[in-house]
Parts: C-alpha cells; structure tokens; sequence
C-alpha cells in the first residue's frame, strides 16, 4: 500500500501558505516546506517564512534547521523530507509538501535516484575559475551550447546551478536535463495529489511588488546587515537567494537601494514565470485556479479535497459533498 502524499505548490507570492494551513487542519495533516530559502535560521524576511503564530499549531518540517552556512541543495532535501515523510507517517498525519522549488518537489515524488551523480572537484574549480574570469553570462552560454533544455530553466545567474549542469555533462557525456527526464518517468512511490495554484499574471506580479515593499518595511536591509555581521558573504548558497544578493550588493555600496529593490521585483517576477513553465511540463498536475474559486481560501481547499477521493490514508468524510470551483 502505497503512503499518501500531498503537494500544494505554485508560483512564489501566489498564496499557498495560507490554503495548506486550511488543508492541514481538514486532513491531519503536517507541512514540509520545499522551500530552498526557509530551511535556513535568521533569514526570516527575505524568504517570506512562515511564522510561528501563522502555522496554528500545525506541525512544520524543514523551517528554520540549517545554519545559513550551511549547504542546502536538492539530494539534502530529498533525503529530509524522506525522513520527515517517515516521521509525519509515524504520528498518524499527513504529510504536505508545500513550497515552489520544482526540482525539490520532482525528487522526493518520484524518488529520484541521485546515486552516482557526484561532484568532481576538478572540473568545479575550473568551471569556478571561468565564472570568475569571464562572468555568469559565459558561463550560462558554455550550458547553452552544450544542454539548451538546461540553459533555458537555469537562470545565467544561478552559477552554482549552472556549473552543477556543466559538471555533470562534462562527467557523462550526457544533458543533465536528459537525466533528469528519465528520472521523471520513474513511478511514484506515494498515492500523491499535486495541485498547483494559479492566478492571472497581472495580480500575481502586483502581489510580488507588493510583498517585496512588505519586506523593505520590516526590516530586510537589517536582516541581511546582521547575516553579513555574522560572516555570511556573497558565494554562499543562502546568500544567493532573491532579496539577499541584492541587497547584499547595496551594502557593500555596489548599487543604489533603489536599485536592489527593482532588481528584486523584477527578477522575482522572472523567477514567478520559470516556476510557472516547470509546473506545466509536470505529470499529473491538478491545476487550481483562484479566480475561479473566488479568490476564497475555503473553496480552494474544498477544491482540492474533492481530488482526493481513494487517497490512502486520508478519511473520505473529510471532503464529501465538497463542491468543484
């Protein structure tokens, strides 16, 4: 028998956090975060984590238990979340993934064998030295020519992604995203749901704008001053997140602060749109619209429960009669 597993995922700022707090409290449920950012203590703001008051008592896993010099990357995760998965089982709930990173969400669904995917210190270092000497764009271009299908989903400013994909490719001889392909043919282990939530651009971009000035009032500037006290610098990969680089760039007097705060707003909204391209090349997707739900968060999760007729695990009366948006 196979354990239930639900997703609940969808561009950043597009309003999960809310919905799996809803759905959590019909199911007895427990959330683990696939969230690349909010795995990592202090840095509260800038990677819009939930807080405590917020969960209401709903159970978190992988919020807030790495130092953020730490490395956090998608095999950690996967092995995390397997470990969260089993305790969550243990308890009698069920676990939902929540968060926006793909690839994290792709790995632990499918159980994507990472066995043999190795680093070489070699090829790092002179792919490193590249990136240094010529700059993120040669790199990216480096990818293009070699795996397209990778270089169009990895930002050139990702470099430790990039260099990730070139790694492997000059290892094997083969496209990481040809790999990853095949992995994603793989048959889940879990009786899973995967809903991804939806809204019109226009209003998802306006909600992006909107919480990046939301971040600004709380104090984004000082939480990254005190992460840069603490001895974090730019190479780091929890300094690599939306929000931190930037304006880690204006505190070392490389860019105006208005300037980091465009960048913000626009490269999140970029970021809002590649996310959005990964989830519609997904299998199985449920795909939830919130306008037409109304823009309730009740009938959102009405909505979902309606999909999880038959899932292992998970109680039949907790969704009958519940109405399709």
């Amino acid at each position: 028998m196979k354990e239930p597993l639900i997703i609940l995922t969808g561009p950043t700022a597009v309003g999960k956090t809310k919905a799996s707090i809803l759905l959590a409290k019909r199911i007895g449920g427990a959330v683990i975060s696939a969230d690349s950012m909010q795995v990592y203590r202090h840095m509260d703001i800038g990677s819009a984590k939930i807080r405590p008051q917020e969960m209401e008592g709903i159970p978190h896993y992988l919020v807030d238990v790495l130092d953020p010099r730490e490395e956090f990357n998608v095999v950690r995760f996967q092995e995390m979340a397997k470990e969260a998965v089993r305790q969550i089982r243990t308890a009698g709930l069920v676990p939902i993934v929540v968060g926006g990173t793909g690839f994290y969400i792709q790995a632990l669904l499918y159980d994507i064998d990472f066995a043999g995917d190795g680093e070489d210190d070699r090829i790092r270092r002179e792919l490193t030295g590249f990136a240094a000497r010529e700059g993120a764009q040669a790199l990216h271009d480096r990818l293009a020519a070699a795996d397209p299908a990778s270089a169009e989903k990895i930002h050139p400013n990702n470099v430790k992604r990039v260099i990730r994909a070139l790694e492997f490719y000059l290892q094997t001889g083969k496209p990481i995203s040809a790999h990853n392909e095949e992995e994603r043919q793989r048959q889940s282990p879990y009786d899973f749901r995967y809903f991804v939530l939806t809204d019109a651009r226009p209003r998802l971009y306006e909600r992006i704008d909107r919480r990046v000035d939301q971040m600004m009032e709380e104090g984004l500037v000082e939480e990254v001053q005190r992460l840069k006290d603490m001895g974090l610098k730019e190479g780091m990969v929890s300094m690599q997140g939306l929000g931190y680089k930037e304006i880690l760039e204006y505190l070392d007097g490389r860019c105006t602060l208005e300037d980091a705060v465009y960048r913000i707003k626009r490269d999140t909204r970029h970021f809002a749109k590649r996310q959005i391209t990964w989830f519609k090349r997904e299998r199985e997707v449920i795909w939830i619209d919130k306008a037409a739900c109304g823009y309730d968060d009740e009938r959102i999760v009405e909505t979902m429960l309606s999909h999880m007729k038959g899932v292992q695990g998970i109680c039949s009366e907790d969704y009958s009669g519940a109405p399709n948006c």
